[in-house]
């Protein structure tokens, strides 16, 4: 299989991740709260949801604050957000599904996508349109570890970023998989910590979570 470069740069991205935190945040100073306790944990790359108002002026003001850090527009639903995540910097582009309308789009954008899938067939096509990194959601609902034990057999040029319902508990045994290249959870950024403003236990909880990681790759 010929992986293109932009493909590659994506594989690239998320193994430098490991476990990818999905983000959503409703202020700016909660953006920035979140990503400094981020990266003071150790983890330098995180999908920031665009489920909120605020959500694009944040990424491009993290980008701006904070240029080494890695971060993705997550929830990315339609063409125009494509161009919209493009222009605020987005590193890379996570959706939660990939209707046919959207993929040539996706398969067009100048940084890493990361297409959603739940289902053999969908994964499939993705494959077929050049996407070898794919996001697996909701991974716990369709299936989980055995799904994705099961799609290395028929397709173990797939590699996947398993996303929805893994928690710290799991997070080893996914990254254990030879098909999963990075996991995507929010155990470490929950809601009540983000509007608390509790930056001290998602450094902790990243810390953890970072040593999941190191440890999977035998670091």
């Amino acid at each position: 299989m010929i992986i293109s470069k932009r493909q590659q740069q994506t594989e690239d991205l998320l193994r430098r991740a490991g476990i990818l935190p999905v983000v959503a945040v409703d202020t700016l100073d909660q953006a920035r709260g979140v990503a400094h306790a981020l990266l003071e944990g150790g983890l330098p790359v995180i999908e920031l949801t665009l489920r909120t108002p605020v959500a694009m002026e944040a990424l491009a003001t993290l980008k701006h604050e904070l240029p080494q850090f890695a971060i993705g527009a997550g929830t990315v639903l339609t063409i125009d957000q494509i161009g919209q995540c493009v222009g605020a910097g987005a590193d890379f582009i996570v959706t939660p599904g990939t209707p046919a309308h959207m993929a040539e789009a996706l398969a067009a954008a100048p940084i890493p996508v990361i297409p959603g899938a739940a289902t053999p067939t969908e994964l499939l096509t993705l494959l077929q349109l050049g996407f070898h990194v794919c996001k697996l959601f909701p991974a716990n609902a369709v299936g989980g570890l055995a799904m994705i034990k099961g799609l290395h057999g028929p397709i173990p040029q797939l590699k996947l970023c398993p996303t929805g319902g893994i928690t710290e508990a799991t997070a080893a045994e996914y990254l254990a998989q030879p098909n999963v290249v990075c996991i995507g959870g929010s155990w470490m950024v929950p809601k009540q910590w983000i509007t608390a403003g509790d930056w001290t236990s998602v450094r902790e909880t990243a810390a953890r979570a970072a040593q999941i990681v190191k440890q999977a790759r035998g670091g």
